[in-house]
């Protein structure tokens, strides 16, 4: 193979990560599959720490933002949550790669949280409400890249009985349960569910930033 880079063994890692769980990630077992020595990985990442920091790191830069930008705090602030919860749903194990790294460590997560931070002073809020901002953003896009919003393979039985559950529940009782049976338990259209999520998020800061 060609010259060895950080985002190569970064961007196998992730394959591992995605296919086999981040337990299964470690400097051995790329090696192996980079088809070179673990001294070789060892120049880019030290361990497995620095490893998963890497990762995190070229995860998230491919939605970093560009340094300059005119559009609307609104786009710019969609941008970056669309481009989370993307990323996350391309990669299964991004969720746990992101929750095990100190986004000081990181650089692009920096660039996209000094960004957010920006975006919403730019919109009106205080430091503290600003800082709020970008932790509620964080969570709730892991939050919607994190639901199933498809039945998984050997659930169908299981969701059905589900269903049928609630559908059969007394209609003069719970009219609205047993109306939304169905996609309450059966999932619905990934983007949709998506746009929908981001759009009541940003709705509510849109809101709260006229009020400013």
């Amino acid at each position: 193979m060609g010259k060895l880079t950080a985002q190569a063994i970064a961007e196998r890692a992730l394959e591992i990560g995605d296919a086999e769980g981040l337990d299964a990630v470690t400097i051995r077992r790329l090696a192996t599959d980079l088809g070179v020595t673990p001294m070789a990985l060892y120049w880019h990442f030290k361990n497995k720490d620095q490893l998963i920091v890497g990762m995190a790191d070229h995860l998230i830069g491919g939605f970093a933002p560009k340094p300059a930008d005119e559009r609307p705090w609104q786009a710019q602030l969609r941008d970056l949550m669309e481009g989370l919860i993307r990323t996350l749903r391309t990669h299964p194990c991004a969720k746990n790669v992101i929750e095990q790294i100190d986004p000081v460590e990181v650089p692009n997560f920096l660039a996209v949280w000094d960004q957010a931070l920006r975006l919403a002073r730019t919109a009106g809020f205080s430091v503290e409400e600003s800082c709020l901002i970008t932790k509620y953003l964080l969570q709730s896009a892991i939050a919607i890249a994190d639901a199933p919003v498809h039945v998984r393979p050997g659930k169908e039985l299981a969701v059905r009985a589900k269903r049928l559950g609630l559908q059969s529940l007394p209609t003069e009782t719970y009219p609205n349960l047993v109306e939304m049976a169905g996609p309450l338990v059966e999932g619905m259209d990934p983007e949709l569910y998506d746009t929908f999520g981001v759009d009541l998020v940003l709705s509510g800061i849109e809101a709260l930033a006229a009020t400013r």
